[in-house]
């Protein structure tokens, strides 16, 4: 069985309870974002989740540990990955979950505290 066809458990982790299973066909890290009915979660842990069969552990299932989070509208490509806001800015957090501690709920555009990082 493939990994990308394994069942994946969405988990909220505040309040916790789960909030179904999907079959993803990408396998989601820490800080990235995801879809499920039309509310974005911002990923926060995986967890594999193993069976016993004849003797040898199989994996089973993905947990996805989530947290509820804004429809990111300001996102940009910043050393292989995508982060929150403009990653060209000196107080950029370089982050797949906050964007800046001078302006972590934005937006960046035409934020006084915008300084070019060269």
């Amino acid at each position: 069985m493939e990994p990308q066809s394994l069942p994946t458990e969405i988990i909220l982790t505040h309040p916790h309870r789960s909030l179904g299973s999907l079959w993803l066909d990408w396998t989601p890290q820490p800080g990235a974002y995801l879809d499920m009915e039309g509310q974005t979660y911002a990923v926060l842990e995986r967890r594999h989740r193993y069976q016993l069969k004849a003797g040898r552990y199989l994996l089973h299932k993905i947990a996805l540990y989530v947290q509820s989070a804004p429809a990111l509208q300001e996102k940009s490509w910043f050393e292989g990955r995508w982060v929150v806001g403009d990653a060209s800015c000196r107080f950029s957090a370089g982050s797949e979950l906050i964007r800046c501690a001078v302006n972590p709920h934005g937006p960046c555009h035409q934020c006084r505290f915008f300084e070019n990082r060269h």
